[in-house]
Formats: structure tokens, sequence, C-alpha cells
């Protein structure tokens, strides 16, 4: 960097214009009529120094905007970047090395043109255990960036693709804790499996009875708060529920989760109150969320006729079912109806008769057990039995009008067999064998678009 200052006078002209004159006198030995009209007459200003700066141009090499392309470098060890492709699949097929030393080979084949099938048939590795190899490979290197401990690390070399692989969809802190526990406890890939989907879980089920005294941050207590979830799918007292819950206790890592565990167990009772809200514990009838897309890939399903609940005397005049004929299976009812329903071919829709119907419901409120938050907010098809119609078991549900007798214009609803009993009545419209709740985006194992293709 140079830098001059130099102390010069700048000379005046006395063609500049008049507004320049009139801010600078000139001291001349020239008579005072002589001088300019308009001049007056001031001190002379200072003359100031001039500094100036050289600025030396860039280097031309940082001027250059054209960057040529340079490749990603190679995903493949060192051992394995001198080898051509027959000596690669070679080391594939032997599985010579470690499967995340050779597990990046796979991409660099197909990056090669080949497809998982060719890689099949020359190594030997199936389709589905390619993907595993590469996947794995893939979680272990966010475990590596992650700084999670070597040791844990080196817990997964051998055999350890298939639990990385189960851990795949959390995010990366989620997988350097989850791959700490699998490997404190020995998981296998079941293990692993249950861990991810828990952790996965845990925050959805905001809301649910005892998730406060479960900690998140600790893959221990969303792996029990899962098993306690499902203890309470169980009948109280149960073997079920006890072994749940034992379970629960035995992952479950903070004082919180414990003591909750431990309060359910020592309770004989149990928390009857969330037990009826799960449906009730003596209900034999089974509530089912249909899937986004069950329907479309189920192998059979079944052509219901749907009935308002608003109007009990549809239940008597809606047909008896529907039947194929054919050689392309058309489906054919004994007369019409305007409202129709494809349900899958679940075990209880499969074994209806001719007597099969179908009732719409606007909420579950109409349903014999404490409300939830959800019956308020979803409607129900409440799936009957019209050929079954006594009042058999105190446990079980059956469809009745509004008023009980059958003979009212209110409507239906469901009534539990014990209720019915005790008013004397011993035959009703149909007995209900299954609650069908709507498909959810919220929930999850819906059909993905990989079950799609």
């Amino acid at each position: 960097m140079l830098s001059l200052t130099a102390n010069t006078l700048r000379p005046l002209s006395p063609f500049h214009h008049d507004k320049l004159l009139s801010s600078f006198t000139f001291l001349t030995p020239q008579a005072p009529h002589l001088q300019h009209p308009r001049s007056t007459l001031h001190s002379k200003p200072s003359l100031k120094p001039i500094s100036a700066t050289f600025t030396p141009s860039p280097n031309p090499q940082q001027q250059q905007l054209y960057q040529p392309f340079r490749p990603p470098p190679s995903p493949l060890p060192s051992q394995f970047r001198s080898l051509d492709t027959a000596s690669r699949l070679e080391v594939l097929a032997n599985r010579l090395g470690l499967w995340f030393e050779y597990a990046p080979i796979i991409p660099s084949l197909i990056q090669e043109g080949f497809t998982p099938p060719s890689i099949e048939e020359a190594t030997g590795i199936s389709g589905v255990e390619q993907n595993r190899l590469v996947v794995a490979a893939q979680v272990r290197g966010s475990l590596l960036q992650s700084k999670t401990d070597p040791d844990i690390v080196a817990a997964f070399d051998l055999g350890g693709a298939e639990l990385l692989y189960e851990i795949r969809l959390l995010s990366v802190q989620q997988r350097s804790a989850a791959a700490c526990y699998i490997a404190a406890n020995g998981f296998d890939a079941k293990g692993a499996q249950d861990l991810a989907r828990a952790m996965k879980d845990f925050p959805r089920r905001r809301g649910d009875k005892g998730w406060e005294s479960f900690n998140y941050a600790h893959p221990g207590d969303c792996l029990s708060f899962m098993y306690y979830r499902q203890s309470r799918e169980h009948k109280n007292p149960s073997e079920q529920r006890t072994a749940a819950l034992e379970q629960a206790l035995k992952v479950a890592e903070t004082e919180g989760a414990k003591s909750r565990v431990l309060q359910d167990l020592k309770d004989r009772e149990g928390d009857r109150e969330g037990a009826k809200g799960e449906i009730g514990e003596a209900v034999r009838v089974p509530v089912v969320r249909l899937k986004i897309g069950e329907v479309a890939e189920a192998s059979t399903v079944a052509v219901l006729p749907v009935c308002r609940a608003e109007e009990w005397e549809e239940v008597l005049e809606a047909p008896g079912g529907c039947r194929t004929e054919g050689e392309f299976g058309v489906v054919v009812a004994e007369k019409g109806w305007k409202r129709w329903v494809v349900l899958p071919g679940w075990e209880p829709v499969v074994r209806l008769g001719n007597g099969g119907v179908v009732i719409s419901f606007r909420d579950a409120r109409a349903l014999p057990w404490k409300t939830n938050r959800w019956y308020k907010e979803e409607a129900i098809l409440v799936v009957a039995d019209r050929e079954r119609k006594e009042v058999a078991a105190d446990d079980g549900l059956y469809l009745v009008a509004a008023n009980g007798e059958g003979d009212g214009g209110e409507g239906l609803k469901v009534v539990r067999g014990s209720v019915l009993k005790e008013t004397s009545v011993k035959e009703s419209l149909g007995t209900v064998v299954l609650v069908v709740r709507p498909p959810s985006e919220d929930t999850d194992n819906q059909l993905s678009d990989e079950d799609w293709e």
C-alpha cells in the first residue's frame, strides 16, 4: 500500500464562474478600480494538505469467476478406491471387511449403472439387505459426526447394521442416545425397533394419562411409557397388564417414571377411570381406526349398507347384504339403497351374514362408556349383526331405538346388555360387533408411498 501526501497551491483562473470568484479575494498590485466589481474583502483561506492513497488492484486469480467442476470426494474407503468394478463385486460377494467398510461400494456400483437386482445376482446380497447396509452406514456416519463415544460406535462394528437401520428415522441427537441405550442393554433388532418407535411416538402422546411422569430426554423412559400405555389396554387385574407394567418398570430410567409404574402395580384395582376411558374393561367389541389406503390394499373387502343414526326405521329396511356375480365379480344387492360403505375383510365383518348393517353416528357420544376428547371430534361407524337380536351377554353391546323399545322416532343408540336386562328388554335391533373410527393423517402406521409402490 503506497500513501502519498503533497502540499500544493491550486492556481485560480480569473475566468472562473462568478460564484467561485465571490468566495475569494485576489490580492494583486493593480489599482483598486481594476478589481472585480463583485469581489468582496475576505481573508485568504488557509490551504489544507491533500492526502492521496494508492490501492493496488486485487490478485487477478481472485477475480476469476469461472470455477472448474470438482467432483465430490469418493465415499469408498481408501483400500477400495483403486479397485476395478470386478474387484469391488468380489469384495461384496465375499464380505471382505467390516459391513460399514464395504457398504459404500453399493452406491458406487449404482452410479456406474448397476441395479439392485443385478448387484444381487453378482454378489448374493438381496435388495433389502443392500438398502439396510447403505442406510445403516449413513446412520453410523452421523453418529461419528455428532461426536458419539467411539466405544459406543465400535459396539456396532460386528453385525450392527440391523440395529442402526432401525434408528434411521430419529434425529441426530436421538440417534446418539438410542445407540448408547441399545449398546448398554444388548438389544436385538426387534428391541431397537421398539425403542425407535417409542422415542418417535412419545411427543405425539402428550395429554395421555401418565405422560408427564416420563422424561423425553431418556430413551428408557420413552420405552417405559410405551409399555405403560400398552398395560392399560388389558383388563385390570390381569396377567397381561401386570407383565406390561413390570416390563415398563424394568426399562424406566428416571425416578418419576418408576414411581408412576409402581403406583399402578401396587394398586390392584388400577385406574378404573382410565380403563373405562379406553373402552371399558368388560367390553368385547373392538374399536379400530381405518388406515388411509387400507381398503385399496385389502385382499378381501365387504360392502355393507349404511343407515343414519337419526332414523332407526332404516335398520329394518336396509338390504341384507351383497353378492358377486359373473367372471368380473359384479356386486349385486337384493334391493336398491342410497348409502354403502366398503370395509376391509376384518374378522368381525367377514363373519357377518345377510344381517350385516352399518350405522353412521355424528360422534361417539352414543357409545356406552366414558366420553373422551376424540368422541366429540370424530364421526364413527357402528357395525351390527341384525340376525343376532337376543340380549344374551351382560357385557355385550346392542343396538336399540333411543326410547328403548324400538317404536319411536328418536334415532338409535348403543346400550350394554346389563342395562337392557334391568329394563326387561330381551330383544334388540342387532348386536354390535365392531366400531370403526375414520382415517387420520396424524395416526402412525398409515400406508406410506413405498407400500403403494
